[in-house]
């Protein structure tokens, strides 16, 4: 199985107007794989400029945001990069895309380290945030899952939340909660045979 790192990609248009999304990246030797859905803003803007940042953080607020609309965090530049980074990285990879293979879903964007930063000090591991992290994958594949599935994880999660959030982490909880509950009501009020279109960055 690859090894996959959950950050949060930073992408320009062409115009430069600016784009924040949720993504992991794939490890591939000394570079990424960065390979977002179709139809995507970041995949667009790859596909413009051939270049992303990659931000390190460990945030909750932002993974948690990102994947319930809230996505206006601020950013900052980078000397020598036309793609801004997070303001609240810990660290960043700045990716130029050697090579792309086609693919009706999913294209894959195989990338180059050309540099990178180190902005905070990483202060350590904790339950909530990765349960947060967990969670925010949950909400991204809500439309694929069954009713049962999604309660048995949030319960589990919920355990970690409960023993060791700040407040942030409880805030993204909070955020993430309110999407599960609205998804998990429509799939009461419809029926499981319809499901909505995931959102997608």
């Amino acid at each position: 199985m690859p090894y996959i790192r959950e950050t949060i990609l930073t992408t320009c248009s062409a115009s430069g107007e600016g784009h924040i999304a949720p993504l992991g990246i794939i490890q591939d030797g000394e570079g990424w794989v960065v390979a977002p859905f179709r139809p995507s803003t970041t995949l667009v803007n790859l596909e413009a400029t051939g270049v992303a940042v990659v931000n390190y953080t460990d945030e909750a607020k932002i993974f948690a945001g990102c994947l319930t609309g809230r996505k206006d965090w601020p950013l900052t530049s980078i000397e020598g990069c036309n793609v801004p980074r997070l303001e609240a990285a810990l660290a960043h990879d700045v990716l130029e895309v050697v090579t792309v293979t086609p693919d009706a879903q999913r294209p894959r964007f195989t990338c180059r380290v050309a540099a990178s930063g180190q902005h905070r000090p990483f202060q350590g591991m904790n339950r909530a945030k990765a349960a947060v992290l967990e969670a925010a994958i949950l909400v991204s594949r809500l439309h694929m899952l069954p009713a049962e599935k999604i309660e048995d994880e949030i319960a589990y999660l919920k355990i970690a939340i409960d023993k060791t959030a700040g407040p942030d982490e409880e805030q993204a909880w909070y955020w993430l909660l309110e999407k599960v509950i609205d998804h998990l009501a429509e799939l009461e009020r419809t029926g499981p045979a319809v499901r909505s279109t995931a959102d997608r960055d």
